[in-house]
């Protein structure tokens, strides 16, 4: 093999050394034993909260390891690639070393995905995620491209496997959502999506301007933490306004002939969440208290990041504002703000194609942290 060859693959080895030494492989698979015998306990089932939280995490915990298994044995199966495109001769040789070359970006790739996810280590970054989505400015315009949002997130979990639960989706009166509110459902997603929180900004042709203009329009992603019983976020129901209503669809036509749909406000802070997309008022009920706690639990955590900053007279962080560009018009891109990455390919970011985006949100998240 070449000598940069041989350096690249031991540079890529002491990567993937350190990821299996956080991972700490050994403890992860006797966490697998135990949430195995856990999953075939016949009585799990009794409480379908606790069965889904264990079933979620053994299998987030078997598709950790078998994932960086699989980077090992990539990783020494390489050098016998290039051992055997060595062995050839003219054009099958160059063949065969084009193949090996490949598999090595390949894997740099899967190995540096791999690194960042140990960079996962806040307090709630294990949760799942609230997403909440709110149109801004830009009209029309701005309450389709929130829409265009959902669409892209949702797909990006999908493609994952992940679950995801839509709260609420409020639809704007021509065209696309005021807001919507839906959360993902598996281990790391608060501190995976965290990162896409902030303003995120489309210029394009508009499809609703009969003068074909372009138009720049605006849209905020806020990501939250799932409320654990742990966090200890108590609710006086004589703190909670609850108003009932009918679920309404695209143009507010009603999408069901009940008062199901359920809007809590909080007195003290003012905080309103709604929710409408579950049958019965009573689920929209649970699934809007939980976003409200959620709610509650980050005020909480940025008073006392706010305290700690004032302590520290750095004024505080405001990384999450202005964060990502997605131009379609006059030249096609998809820039971050923050991290500079880039996207000439903005079809396939709105399909959901995010993850060079967040993985560079997480470097950037560490890098700042540390400065």
């Amino acid at each position: 093999m070449h000598p940069d060859v041989t350096a690249d693959l031991e540079s890529l080895d002491a990567t993937l050394t350190t990821v299996e030494k956080v991972l700490d492989l050994e403890e992860l698979r006797r966490r697998i034993d135990e949430l195995e015998m856990q999953a075939s306990d016949p009585d799990l089932w009794n409480d379908q909260d606790h069965a889904q939280k264990v079933t979620s995490e053994l299998s987030h915990a078997q598709s950790e390891l078998r994932k960086v298994s699989e980077l090992r044995q990539r990783l020494e199966d390489l050098p016998v690639l290039y051992e055997l495109a060595d062995a050839e001769e003219g054009d099958d040789k160059v063949a065969a070393l084009a193949d090996a070359d490949g598999e090595r970006e390949s894997l740099r790739t899967d190995i540096q995905a791999m690194e960042v996810k140990t960079m996962l280590a806040g307090e709630y970054d294990s949760r799942d995620a609230v997403v909440n989505i709110r149109s801004g400015a830009g009209g029309v315009d701005a309450a389709d491209w929130a829409q265009m949002l959902m669409r892209m997130y949702i797909r990006w979990a999908e493609q994952k496997g992940y679950g995801v639960e839509v709260y609420d989706t409020s639809y704007a009166e021509e065209a696309g959502l005021k807001s919507a509110t839906f959360a993902v459902k598996a281990p790391y997603m608060y501190g995976t999506l965290s990162v896409e929180q902030g303003t995120h900004r489309l210029v394009r042709i508009s499809p609703f301007d009969n003068q074909s203009r372009r138009q720049t329009s605006f849209a905020e992603v806020e990501v939250l933490p799932v409320v654990e019983t742990t966090d200890h976020i108590d609710v006086d129901e004589n703190d909670i306004k609850v108003d009932v209503y009918r679920s309404s669809g695209p143009g507010g036509q009603s999408v069901n002939t009940t008062d199901s749909a359920v809007r809590l406000t909080h007195i003290p802070t003012g905080i309103v969440v709604t929710c409408q997309n579950e049958k019965s008022q009573l689920q929209n009920k649970a699934s809007a208290m939980r976003v409200l706690q959620a709610k509650l639990l980050d005020r909480k955590r940025q008073e006392e990041r706010a305290e700690l900053d004032a302590l520290k007279g750095d004024g505080g962080s405001s990384w999450g504002n202005q964060m990502r560009s997605y131009v379609l018009h006059p030249y096609q891109m998809v820039k971050d703000l923050r991290t500079g990455v880039e996207d000439n390919n903005p079809t396939s970011v709105l399909d959901g194609e995010l993850d060079k985006f967040i993985e560079a949100g997480i470097r950037w998240r560490m890098a700042t942290a540390e400065a």
